[in-house]
C-alpha cells in the first residue's frame, strides 16, 4: 500500500513539471506562469530543447558556436536571454542569431561576441556588417539555380528543334504522282439532274465512271499550275 502511494506521488510530481528540459539544465518556476531555464557553465556545444513557456533562458559561459535557425521563434514569453561567454563562429550560420539579436536587444543583458574567425574575434555579433552575409543565400539557392539552368537549356533546345523543323519544311520538295491516263484531267462539277420521267432508272455508278474515262482532258492550263506549285510552294508534279 505504501509503495503504491509513493508511485502515485512520483507520477504527480513528474506531471507538475511544465515540460522536460534537456539535462544538465535546471528548470525552476519564478512566479505564476514564469519559468527559468538555467544552463550556465555546462560546456554545452548545442543549444538545449526548452519549454515553449520559458521566460528566462541562461545559456552563457558554454561552448556554443551557433544557434539553429528558428530556435527562438517559439519562445513567445521570453523576457531574458543570456548568451555571452560562448565560442560563436561568425559566418553564415550566425546570421539567424544576429537578426534575432537586432530585433530583441532589450531581452539580452550582454551582447554575445564572436570567438572566430580571428579577424572578427571579440566583435559583438550585432555589429557585424551586412556585407559579411551577402553571399550566404547562394548555397541555399543552389537547387533553384540548377533547376533554372536545366529549364533554360530545355527551352533553348526546343527553340532549336522548332527552327530546324521550319527550315526543313521550307527546303523540302513535295512530289505528287499523277497517272498518265489522268494527266491533265480537268475537274468538273457533276450536277445532279432531275429525271424527266419518274419511271426512268438512275444511271449506275459504273456508267458514270465510263463517262469520266471518255472525257476529253484539257491541258491548256496544266503547265501553269505546275509552274505555280513549283515556284511558290516548292511542289513538283511527277508523271508516273
Amino acid at each position: 500500500m505504501l509503495f503504491g502511494m509513493v508511485i502515485v506521488l512520483l507520477v504527480l510530481l513528474e506531471l507538475s513539471i511544465p515540460q522536460a528540459v534537456s539535462s544538465p539544465c535546471q528548470c525552476s518556476a519564478l512566479q505564476a506562469s514564469e519559468l527559468r531555464v538555467n544552463c550556465t557553465s555546462q560546456n554545452l556545444r548545442e543549444v538545449p530543447h526548452v519549454p515553449v513557456d520559458t521566460t528566462e533562458l541562461h545559456l552563457h559561459n558554454n561552448l556554443l558556436t551557433s544557434v539553429p535557425v528558428g530556435y527562438f521563434d517559439t519562445l513567445h514569453n521570453l523576457s531574458m536571454a543570456k548568451l555571452s561567454g560562448n565560442l560563436f563562429h561568425c559566418d553564415c550560420r550566425i546570421q539567424y542569431l544576429r537578426t534575432w539579436l537586432l530585433k530583441n536587444r532589450a531581452l539580452v543583458p550582454a551582447m554575445p561576441t564572436c570567438a572566430s574567425p580571428h579577424a572578427l574575434a571579440g566583435k559583438a555579433i550585432t555589429e557585424l556588417d551586412d556585407s559579411l552575409f551577402s553571399s550566404c543565400g547562394e548555397g541555399h539557392s543552389c537547387s533553384g539555380v540548377v533547376y533554372n539552368a536545366v529549364l533554360g537549356f530545355m527551352l533553348c533546345a526546343l527553340n532549336v528543334v522548332l527552327f530546324w523543323s521550319l527550315q526543313l519544311a521550307k527546303d523540302s520538295t513535295y512530289i505528287m504522282g499523277i497517272y498518265e491516263k489522268h494527266a491533265g484531267f480537268e475537274a468538273a462539277s457533276l450536277r445532279s439532274r432531275k429525271p424527266k420521267h419518274r419511271g426512268r432508272k438512275r444511271r449506275s455508278s459504273l456508267a458514270l465512271l465510263n463517262e469520266l474515262e471518255r472525257h476529253v482532258p484539257n491541258m491548256e492550263i496544266f503547265p501553269q499550275i505546275i509552274d505555280t506549285l513549283h515556284m511558290k510552294h516548292n511542289i513538283k508534279l511527277k508523271e508516273i
